[in-house]
């Protein structure tokens, strides 16, 4: 998340967010529970990466979480690469 902004970048896609915390922990958690619900027509089950994502944010400990996601990921991409 951009700090002068506001918006969340994911690659060249920018999501204007609330700035206040407790509006960013209620849409996470929206996107989370409507993500649970992906095999309705409309929510889909890419609302839950986004909604921890926007949650990370925010608390602690999902930014942990994602940060170990992350540099798992990193080791993966750099282990398939290097064969």
């Amino acid at each position: 998340m951009d700090p002068q902004t506001g918006k969340l970048a994911l690659g060249s896609v920018q999501i204007p967010m609330p700035r206040s915390r407790i509006g960013r922990i209620v849409i996470g958690l929206a996107l989370i529970v409507c993500g649970t619900l992906g095999f309705l027509p409309i929510l889909g089950f890419w609302m839950l990466p986004l909604g921890f994502l926007v949650l990370s944010q925010d608390l602690p400990f999902v930014r942990r979480q994602r940060r170990k996601l992350a540099c798992w990921w990193a080791r993966r991409r750099r282990a398939r690469n290097g064969r």
